[in-house]
This record gives C-alpha cells, sequence and structure tokens, in this order.
C-alpha cells in the first residue's frame, strides 16, 4: 500500500499572499501533482484568521461568536479556502469538528503565517511610533549581567539613532515575546529549544561560590571543591518560573554525581546572596555576580570547571543592523575586558568586527 501526505508551498505574489500549489509526495518516492491553484486565487489575512478560529473551537458556531459574525458567511469562506487549496480541510460530519491530514497542515502553515505578520504590525508601530528605529532587549531578573550598564552605552555610542529599551522577562517569557514581536533580542542562561528562534552563546562564564565569612569552606587555600557543598544547604534562584537558572545549578551537581542534603528556593539573585551572607547556605552564581554582592559574602572559585552560557536569542532569519550592532559590541567589550569570545560568535563575525571600539570611549 502506498500513503502520501499533501504538502501545501506558499509563494508571495505582487497582489499578496497567495494560497499556492499542493502537491502529493508519496512514500514511494513518486510523485502524483494536484492541478496548480489558479493564479489568480488570494488568501488573504482575514480568511486565515477565520480558518484558525474555526479550527481552534472545533465548531462554527463558536467560531462565529468569536469572530463576531454570522454563521453561514463564515462556512463560505471556509469553502472558498478549500476550494482554492485544492481539498477538504475540515471533516463537517464529524462532532465536534476534525481536521483533515491536509487541513492540519494547513492550520500549521496558516499560524507561521498569521505569527509572522503580527511582528510585522509590531514592528511598524513601534517605528512610527517612536519615529525612528527601536530596539527591544529582554532580560532576565536578578541582576543577569552587571555589566549591562557598559553594554548599553556602547551600544548607543556605536548606533546613535537607534531608541534601546529593556524589558524585564524570563527565558521563558522572552521566547514568547520574540514571536509576538514585542522585544527584538533577549538575554538569559537558559537554553529554551524553539524552530523559531536562533540563539547565540555569547561566552561561558565561570561559576562562583558564595558564602558567609564565618563559613567553615572559607577558611580552606585554593578551589573550592563542589563535593564539599554535599552537606551544606544550598541556595537556589529564582524559584519560578521553571525551568530555569535553579535547574541549571542542579542538574550541574547531579552530572558530577553529587547528591545534595538540603536546598533552599528564593525568588532572586540578591535574596540569595543576602541568606548566603548571613550564613543560611551556599549559593552557586556567575562571576559577574560578585560586583553585585552583599559586603559580607566571600567568593571561592570551584575544583571543577563549571560555567553557565549567556545566550542571546532572537527570530530566526533576523539581519537587522541594530541586532548586527549589539552583537559587535558584546565581542568588542568582551575583547578589552579579556573575557573568551564563544566559537560560534566569532564565525559569526567577520575578524574586522570582533574587537569594535568607537572614538570617545
Amino acid at each position: 500500500m502506498v500513503f502520501a501526505h499533501t504538502i501545501l508551498v506558499w509563494t508571495q505574489g505582487p497582489d499578496g499572499l497567495r494560497g499556492a500549489r499542493a502537491r502529493r509526495a508519496q512514500l514511494s518516492g513518486d510523485e502524483a501533482p494536484i492541478p496548480a491553484i489558479p493564479s489568480g486565487s488570494m488568501i488573504d489575512f482575514r480568511r486565515l484568521r477565520y480558518f484558525v478560529t474555526v479550527a481552534r473551537e472545533r465548531s462554527f458556531t463558536r467560531a462565529a461568536a468569536c469572530l463576531n459574525m454570522a454563521q453561514p458567511p463564515l462556512s463560505r469562506r471556509i469553502q472558498e479556502i478549500e476550494e482554492e487549496v485544492g481539498t477538504r480541510l475540515i471533516d463537517r460530519d464529524a462532532r465536534p469538528l476534525v481536521l483533515t491530514p491536509a487541513g492540519r497542515l494547513f492550520y500549521e502553515q496558516a499560524l507561521q503565517v498569521l505569527q509572522r505578520h503580527n511582528q510585522m504590525q509590531a514592528v511598524m508601530h513601534r517605528y512610527v511610533q517612536h519615529e525612528r528605529p527601536r530596539f527591544v532587549v529582554g532580560l532576565i531578573p536578578s541582576g543577569f549581567h552587571a555589566r549591562l550598564p557598559q553594554l548599553i552605552r556602547r551600544f548607543r555610542v556605536m548606533a546613535p539613532d537607534v531608541d534601546l529599551s529593556l524589558q524585564e522577562l524570563t527565558s521563558h517569557e522572552q521566547v514568547t515575546a520574540l514571536k509576538e514581536g514585542r522585544i527584538d533580542v533577549g538575554l538569559g542562561r537558559v537554553r529554551v529549544e524553539d524552530d523559531a528562534i536562533r540563539r547565540q552563546v555569547l561566552r561561558e562564564e565561570a561559576l562562583l561560590v558564595a558564602l558567609a565569612p564565618n563559613s567553615p569552606l572559607t577558611t580552606a587555600k585554593g578551589p573550592l571543591d563542589l563535593a564539599e557543598l554535599a552537606t551544606t544547604p544550598l541556595i537556589l534562584y529564582p524559584c519560578e518560573p521553571r525551568p530555569s537558572y535553579a535547574d541549571a545549578i542542579l542538574s550541574l551537581f547531579s552530572d558530577l554525581g553529587i547528591t545534595l542534603e538540603m536546598t533552599i528556593e528564593v525568588r532572586e539573585l540578591h535574596t540569595a546572596l543576602i541568606m548566603a551572607a548571613a550564613g543560611e547556605g551556599a549559593c552557586i552564581v556567575p562571576a559577574s555576580a560578585h560586583m553585585l554582592a552583599h559586603p559580607d559574602v566571600v567568593f571561592r572559585p570551584t575544583l571543577q570547571p563549571v560555567t553557565s552560557p549567556i545566550i542571546l536569542s532572537h527570530r530566526m532569519g533576523d539581519t537587522s543592523p541594530a541586532l548586527e550592532t549589539l552583537l559587535r559590541a558584546f565581542a568588542g567589550l568582551y575583547t578589552e575586558w579579556g573575557f573568551p569570545i564563544s566559537a560560534s560568535l566569532r564565525e559569526r563575525l567577520s575578524p574586522s568586527q570582533a574587537d569594535p571600539r568607537p572614538q570617545g570611549l
């Protein structure tokens, strides 16, 4: 028996988005083409939204109510789409309604098209409102980057015509905001997998152990073996949402085969440092945290070479000048500070871009 599936191919014409041809690709490797859709047909954003609403509600009645329209016109619009793509998308005999295999594929494609359209609208709205390009950076809470002020100043020198603004968002919130066009870049430490998002590791930052000055673990010289923390309460942050940096630290100990007797979870880095200073336990923090530290906190390097990535996330395919400027700003400052730059970032930037140093800074 030969099975087949339908593939929709979208094309962009001078008069808008066209629902293009469909072909039936057989698993045997043979192809049996379906007649192409007439070149004059056009599936617009309005009808795509109608279809997505029907697919989500699984009912023409509920979808019509959501769209504030009568049911017969809605049904006709869906029929028009089916006629243009050349196949049935919805099984109307099922209760509730069910998408056909072609309908499921069309639904996935429609979501991507509408998502990109929403991103475009958001970007243009920001541009019109501010009369110049606006570049929004999402940052995780808890003092993600102690050297962030220097980075912002460098970016503004390199791109004086760009309106840079910051938003505090968790790593997962950043992914949603990127896909909706509300931010242009996200900076965090947690790898969130999403096909629409590209992640760029800027560098791996060394981790330190934060302790109270009177802790027995501060008396020894040299790096601290993380195994010595097994019987010490480990202060983790943030406690929510999960997964987060806290889970990365737990995984680190698990990978090293170290079983922790007790953990304490708090919301923010600052709270964790205060508790460490008070002798409530130890906390694993990025090396840059010493710039934000409580004066009664002692930092010790670790015997094991453990690090935490600094990750820049952006929309797949984004080649905006502002994004490239931000990457060059990171690379330039890291070079000046003596920090190693990730191999992937070096490959992304040409040698001439890797160490930018604007005049007057």
